[in-house]
């Protein structure tokens, strides 16, 4: 066997040290600044070089795709979006990202509508983070008026398009509204706007839902659907204005946070464009409450909405189980006040399902009025034909994991997991307004759409560190052995 000549212990360090200065460096995220006071820090668009990362080849090949048009087979993703919970269980929100540079914003996630608005004038709310349209290069303003009503109040303003990105997605060209007034108390530092989830039919703008446009695009999401968990803080006396809320998901669903199959019920055929169930059983205190048929049972499964909305007659028989329940007046009226003493347990069933999913009789407790009444979390609503008899907001979807499925159209609950149960009441961090993850590469389809992964810098730190301590290692013994 021939050995080669040794090599030159000069060259030998010097082929270490251009080894570890080529390995060991990361990419860097930018940084880029939101509005005034507020700095975020966002992983986009990161160039590499072609010779040195091999993400480059998958980004370029996407983009040639995406520019001629061509049919492509590509593994799909799925991203997520942790949750805020504001003020005791009042209201959730994520955060998206907008505009080039990137923006970051909290906003409320809400299936119960369909459009997405940001506001963009101190007149719209006070304490909140504003978009700066002027500083976005990307952004295109088409000066059409924007109007939005909600039972809770109302936004206006005007139409643009811009970048916008949501768990771990991107979307080049995104519809939403500029708002520059609201109702009073409709916003609350720091939310900045609010990101339908429901369907195109249902949006004010006649946008395509950022959820919608990247179920559309062929091959981006791993399956259509969208999941939500919720924690509970609505018990806990020490909880801060705002805690950690829970988890959202995109194109997948996360089995740490349930357990069992998902329940499936179909949309029923007919109803207008909310995640709507049809009600088909409901219980108080263990008493069956007569329900009326067809769309007078239907609900509208609301992210955006705190309690839980029913029809008068309903909510009669249903508070008539309960000991010493009755209707509220003044202040309280279309509400009903029980003792606090009294442990609630109400449940509904939906669908031709035979599970029946119950609400925490915590939930239940919407409000103490003093130290004996309690306002019940159910309430009396009037709605019209267009809209559903009943509106099931976090009351209830506390108590379960939710999942929405575009195809088939259908909505699905879980038992929450000890993992979930165990994140309510924990006082713990904040997630900052940028964070967000994917786990698969870009996807490109109608409407350029691209995960994002704010993981992928720490693995690919991980893996550079561990390839260049097996390299040196290498050529140390290698070394050894010339000598």
């Amino acid at each position: 066997m021939l050995r080669a000549s040794p090599l030159p212990l000069s060259l030998l360090a010097l082929l270490i040290l251009n080894i570890s200065s080529s390995t060991a460096t990361p990419p860097h995220p930018a940084t880029t600044t939101a509005a005034p006071g507020k700095t975020i820090h966002l992983s986009r668009r990161v160039q590499h070089k072609r010779n040195s990362d091999p993400s480059w080849l998958q980004a370029h090949r996407a983009a040639v795709h995406a520019k001629y048009g061509l049919t492509k087979s590509k593994r799909a993703s799925s991203g997520q979006n942790l949750l805020v919970n504001q003020n005791s269980d009042t209201s959730y929100f994520g955060s998206i990202e907008v505009g080039t540079p990137l923006q970051a914003f909290d906003v409320i996630l809400d299936s119960g509508s369909s459009d997405l608005w940001i506001a963009n004038s101190d007149t719209a709310g006070s304490g909140i983070t504003l978009f700066d349209a002027q500083s976005s290069s990307t952004f295109v303003s088409s000066n059409t008026p924007f109007s939005v009503q909600y039972a809770s109040g109302s936004a206006t303003g005007t139409l643009g398009s811009d970048i916008v990105s949501f768990a771990g997605f991107e979307i080049q060209s995104q519809t939403f509204g500029l708002v520059n007034g609201t109702s009073s108390g409709l916003l609350s530092s720091p939310v900045s706007g609010l990101m339908g989830l429901a369907f195109t039919s249902l949006a004010s703008s006649g946008a395509t839902p950022f959820w919608e446009a990247i179920t559309n695009t062929n091959g981006a999401l791993s399956s259509p659907l969208m999941a939500v968990q919720l924690t509970r803080f609505n018990n806990d006396t020490h909880a801060s204005t705002l805690e950690p809320g829970g988890t959202f998901t995109l194109g997948a669903t996360n089995s740490s946070l349930f357990t069992g199959n998902i329940d499936y019920q179909n949309i029923p055929s007919g109803a207008p464009g909310y995640w709507m169930q049809d009600i088909t059983g409901l219980t108080s205190q263990g008493t069956s409450i007569t329900l009326p048929s067809g769309s007078s049972s239907w609900a509208a499964i609301d992210t955006g909405t705190t309690g839980i909305g029913g029809p008068a007659d309903v909510l009669e028989n249903l508070y008539a189980a309960i000991p010493g329940s009755s209707k509220g007046t003044g202040q309280y009226e279309g509400y009903y006040i029980y003792p606090c003493s009294t442990d609630v347990n109400v449940a509904m069933t939906f669908g031709s399902s035979s599970n029946s999913w119950s609400i925490s009789p915590a939930d239940m407790q919407f409000q103490q009025i003093d130290t004996n009444n309690c306002v019940g979390a159910i309430f009396e609503i009037s709605t019209g034909s267009n809209t559903p008899a009943w509106i099931v907001g976090d009351s209830f979807l506390k108590n379960v994991y939710t999942v929405f499925r575009s195809s088939p159209a259908s909505v699905g609950f879980a038992t929450l997991s000890s993992t979930a149960l165990g994140m309510n009441g924990v006082n713990g961090a904040v997630p900052s307004a940028t964070v967000a993850s994917s786990g698969a590469p870009a996807a490109t389809g109608s409407g350029t759409t691209s995960p994002k992964s704010s993981s992928a810098l720490s693995g690919r730190m991980s893996s550079a560190t561990g390839t260049l301590a097996l390299i040196m290692s290498m050529l140390v013994a290698v070394a050894m052995w010339m000598l």
